[in-house]
């Protein structure tokens, strides 16, 4: 067998599964305050920090390189992050259409939401529903990103009460997060927090 290079370096792997030591010693969560899915600055967002160097890498070869097996390093990287008085009882990982989760097979998110679910001790659950297929946000410039109000359903039944915490790979404009907020919070969940690799 090739010898397999880590994702956030470009070194050795050797027997590590997702990254090296050294990559993984440089994930630090932390939360953060000010996002477009707060009016007033209060800690609610969780994150391992901006999107370049090893985070971006490993974001992109999570998506883009089917290396599955990051996202239980990545996921246990931001559980560490989450707050225990934020009393998460549920984690809600934002959805792919299903047309576009066939085409790719998996739902990043959703693997980092189970990762990250596992480590808090609560369940993941499919809390939202994706009901209009639109344009790859990742891919296109702010000015470019689509309104995605109307974008997803909530699924009440899946969702146990009490604080959810909403998951995705990537925090750019917040228009993801902010829509699948406002769903949420349609169906009467009141707490509501996110964690993201990066932003």
């Amino acid at each position: 067998m090739l010898p397999r290079a880590c994702p956030g370096c470009g070194g050795q792997l050797g027997r590590a599964a997702g990254l090296c030591a050294a990559c993984r010693g440089a994930l630090h969560a932390r939360v953060e305050a000010h996002s477009p899915l707060r009016a007033q600055p209060v800690p609610h967002l969780v994150t391992l920090g901006a999107y370049r160097g090893v985070n971006r890498r490993a974001v992109r070869t999570l998506k883009f390189g089917e290396a599955r097996d990051l996202a239980a390093v990545l996921g246990e990287a931001l559980a560490g992050g989450v707050p225990a008085h934020w009393n998460v009882r549920a984690v809600v990982p934002v959805p792919l259409h299903p047309a576009r989760q066939r085409q790719r097979g998996f739902n990043q998110a959703e693997l980092l939401g189970r990762a990250v679910a596992a480590q808090l001790g609560v369940p993941c659950v499919p809390g939202l529903q994706r009901t209009r297929h639109t344009a790859q946000q990742a891919r296109r410039h702010a000015a470019q990103r689509e309104d995605l109000h109307g974008a997803f359903r909530a699924r009440p039944d899946a969702l146990p009460g009490g604080p959810v915490l909403l998951i995705d790979d990537v925090f750019t404009t917040g228009n993801t997060l902010l829509a699948c907020q406002d769903t949420l919070k349609q169906v009467g969940v009141t707490e509501l927090y996110a964690a993201v690799i990066a932003r």
